[in-house]
């Protein structure tokens, strides 16, 4: 064989070597799409700005203890990670990835927290290779099939806060509503929000062709389905706490008293009720009986797991509180995070 084709030989493989490399790091970093309508987060848990969400057996949470940076661990509380180094909210999970609204003020302190960094982002389940979908103001995400939908609010909305959605790929970023629409609601592809402009009726966005239709023309604020109903905030009532049922068309009151924040998981409500003399984070069956105290005081994030519901008082991040989902109410802090912000801050 002579050099000439031994040079044409080598120099023909190396391009193939160049080629296949290229295919390959490619392929290992596209974007894996999802099948049929996810939900990135239940709506309670988004709509008590999604500090928690459980997916395939492992919950990923901002740990206020370690200013609202991401970790993961296990239903139960062990084998914690951190996999981010700034606050997260709103967090979102597939199969593949978790999505969150990141934003590195008062995460840090020093030259390299100078600028602040905020936007809409994605990472694998591990927390690794981090990427921005989109930078501003998002407040709450919900994902649903491969869009996430957010509340989008800049300086150049003349409207004010707006309905958008992106691609979980980033390949399209486009208006949806020109108006306030909370997202949090979703299910089989379809977000149920409430009016914001001229009336609190019940509405459905179908994400499939995005278009809306009237559910029913009560005053709600704040729905969530569940198991056929549609649980809310009685707007003209002082908030108290019902339930729709589209079946029947019949409206239970849930309690009379007026509530700030509520969340569901399962069979069980948890609620914070809006009183002058007797505030309390309480809970009681979705039918509205059974109700008991969880703990005097005014609480806020009350976010729920399938082993614990957390929470943290009104005017504090922490201490972060804690109590098992079902069974008996039993109040602790959440010291296995503040044990864990405590390690990290040492490495």
């Amino acid at each position: 064989m002579s050099k000439k084709t031994r040079t044409i030989i080598l120099s023909a493989l190396l391009i193939i070597g160049i080629i296949s490399a290229f295919l390959i790091v490619m392929f290992t970093r596209r974007i894996k799409m999802n099948e049929g309508y996810i939900t990135g987060n239940t709506a309670g848990n988004l709509n008590n700005n999604g500090l928690f969400c459980e997916r395939n057996g492992v919950v990923y949470f901002s740990n206020l203890y370690d200013n609202g940076c991401l970790y993961s661990m296990t239903p139960q509380g062990t084998d914690m990670k951190k996999l981010s180094t700034s606050k997260v909210t709103s967090i979102n999970a597939d199969d593949h990835y978790l999505y969150y609204f990141l934003d590195s003020h008062d995460s840090g302190q020093g030259l390299g927290f100078a600028q602040r960094t905020y936007g809409i982002y994605r990472c694998e389940l591990s927390g690794k290779n981090t990427k921005c979908l989109k930078r501003g103001n998002a407040i709450t995400l919900q994902l649903c099939g491969n869009y996430l939908y957010y509340q989008n609010f800049d300086n150049h909305n003349t409207n004010g806060t707006e309905l958008f959605k992106i691609k979980i790929d980033k390949s399209e970023d486009q208006r949806v509503l020109d108006y306030l629409v909370n997202p949090a609601s979703c299910e089989d592809g379809i977000i149920y929000f409430n009016g914001t402009q001229d009336n609190h009726y019940l509405y459905a966005l179908d994400t499939a062709n995005d278009s809306v239709s009237t559910v029913w023309e009560g005053n709600v604020y704040n729905p969530v389905y569940q198991n056929g109903y549609f649980y809310f905030m009685d707007v003209p009532e002082n908030y108290r706490l019902c339930r729709y049922s589209p079946a029947d068309n019949v409206v239970e009151v849930l309690t009379n008293e007026r509530i700030d924040f509520f969340n569901i998981y399962g069979d069980y409500i948890y609620y914070q009720t809006n009183s002058k003399t007797d505030p309390a984070l309480k809970r009681m069956r979705t039918d509205g009986s059974n109700v008991e105290t969880v703990k005097s005081g005014i609480y806020k994030n009350i976010n729920i797991t399938s082993s614990y519901v957390y929470f943290t008082s009104f005017d504090s991040d922490t201490p972060m509180y804690m109590t098992p989902t079902t069974g008996s109410v039993y109040v602790t802090n959440f010291d296995a995070a503040a044990q864990a912000a405590l390690q990290n801050s040492k490495k």
